[in-house]
């Protein structure tokens, strides 16, 4: 079982990890030691054959309130020194995915870790997401967010730019100018307005049971055929309709035949729950 930290707390059960933002006196604000702990968290389970699922929560009364407000302070009070102590923080964690390849930066990563991950992750949403806590959520395939909650790319109230991945994953959720618009605004929207503007997947008063719930059934399923299947949407995305249609192929072509695709037609034909091998 992956070890857990300070931060970031994680207990895998049934398939499924159970990730939690651990910093509730601070509404699981961003420091250092929280980069670091999501970042590892994040690596600790891309290598965890035997997760399927996974579910990353925040402890207390938020999901995540963003950058830690005492950064902003000391942008504002020394921008060079701050400047300086980033860069430091974003080397001394660079090594922990350097073997990734990504071209992500520390901040970065720690959201798009969750993409790089083979298997789904689901983002349970209470009280706030806002700034950097709401781009940690859009790095999440699934989101379920409470109908209270409160999310927000709130970087411009601070004289920024969101800078942790949301080029990227904000652009593949809604259209372009509603991207913008909340950019431009930092305007905070309901739980409800995010899953009509297409922000949330779907929107629970118990948000964490309901991620629960849908990671158990994932997990119930042929590991092989959900990895690919989040790798065939992910990189589709990028590519043209011949090379989709080629990856379709490839991917299928390593499924059929396979010991959890035979026991996936076993199960069904003998109507049995399946028993599926975890992934080489």
């Amino acid at each position: 079982m992956p070890e857990s930290n300070e931060r970031v707390q994680i207990n895998v059960r049934g398939g499924v990890a159970d990730v939690r933002l651990n910093r509730p006196e601070k509404m699981n604000a961003l420091d250092d030691a929280m980069f670091r702990g999501i970042i590892e968290a994040g690596l600790q389970l891309k290598d965890d054959k035997t997760v399927r699922a996974v579910v990353l929560s925040g402890e207390g009364r938020a999901f995540c309130a963003g950058l830690d407000v005492s950064s902003f302070g000391a942008m504002a009070g020394n921008a060079d020194r701050s400047a300086a102590d980033s860069e430091d923080a974003d080397r001394g964690t660079r090594g922990l995915f350097a073997k990734t390849g990504s071209p992500a930066n520390r901040a970065q990563y720690a959201a798009w870790v969750w993409q790089d991950l083979p298997v789904p992750v689901i983002a349970a949403v209470h009280g706030v997401a806002y700034g950097g806590g709401f781009q940690l959520a859009m790095g999440a395939d699934l989101r379920i967010v409470a109908p209270d909650a409160r999310l927000s790319v709130m970087e411009v109230k601070w004289g920024l730019v969101p800078d942790m991945s949301a080029t990227q994953t904000l652009k593949n959720l809604v259209r372009l100018d509603v991207a913008k618009e909340l950019a431009f605004t930092g305007r905070v929207v309901s739980g409800s307005e995010a899953a009509e503007l297409g922000l949330a997947t779907q929107v629970s008063e118990t948000p964490l049971e309901a991620a629960m719930e849908i990671a158990m059934e994932i997990a119930g399923k042929s590991p092989d055929a959900v990895r690919a299947s989040k790798r065939l949407f992910n990189e589709t995305r990028e590519l043209g309709v011949p090379e989709g249609f080629k990856l379709e192929e490839q991917l299928q072509a390593g499924l059929i035949g396979s010991a959890n695709q035979v026991e996936a037609v076993k199960a069904n034909l003998q109507k049995r729950d399946p028993k599926f091998s975890d992934p080489e």
